[in-house]
């Protein structure tokens, strides 16, 4: 199938370095907040891109859950295929797909686990059927049935009926801490508007990239 001619001039606004705050923290606060405005789906929805010990890329959609200047935090089980690559290879990239804006925010950076204080604060705030979800669900691994899975919920239910819901203990948050972040902003004729902002030491330089 030729899909050559499926293709459309970015038009929307422009990115110029005076509009950069010298702090991709506060750059990255900015951008998420107007996506927010704009009504996106799922705007803290982000594409975690990590690499195993063998050396093979793997990508996938995980949300954002806060951030701060300490890094972005996102959670998952740790036995998951993401958890087994980061042990391996602790180096990742996040990627904003904020495709309505025209414009996508990468980060590269470096995760770690956060602590079991933490994560539980956070496995606290869940409604109850995504903390039973998180005992329920081996994560990467391989299930014969959807029915099962159900009936493994069904379990959960009853084995925790009124009573909190405790933290699993395979179950929490990474934080990613950012060495580089690049701001994409689409435009006509693919002549995009890139910033990369780049850790020096103690000291974010910006440069302009060509698209």
């Amino acid at each position: 199938m030729d899909i050559g001619e499926l293709r459309r001039d970015y038009t929307q606004r422009g990115l110029d370095a005076t509009d950069l705050d010298p702090d991709p923290f506060a750059q990255f606060e900015l951008w998420f907040q107007q996506a927010r405005e704009a009504d996106l789906l799922e705007p803290n929805a982000l594409v975690l891109s990590t690499v195993s010990a063998e050396g093979a890329p793997y990508q996938r959609t995980v949300l954002l859950k806060y951030f701060d200047r300490s890094g972005f935090v996102f959670f998952t089980n740790y036995g998951s295929r993401k958890a087994q690559h980061i042990a391996a290879n602790a180096q990742v990239s996040l990627l904003f797909p904020w495709y309505p804006l025209e414009r996508q925010l990468a980060i590269a950076g470096t995760a770690s686990k956060i602590s079991a204080a933490e994560s539980l604060r956070y496995f606290s705030s869940r409604p109850r059927g995504s903390q039973l979800g998180a005992w329920v669900s081996q994560q990467s691994s391989v299930i014969p049935s959807r029915q099962l899975l159900e009936l493994q919920f069904d379990k959960m239910k009853e084995k925790f009926l009124n009573q909190e819901v405790p933290l699993p203990d395979f179950w929490g948050g990474y934080r990613v801490k950012p060495t580089s972040f690049e701001f994409w902003q689409g435009r006509p004729s693919r002549l995009h508007d890139r910033f990369l902002y780049s850790l020096d030491q103690s000291e974010w330089r910006i440069s302009r990239l060509s698209p």
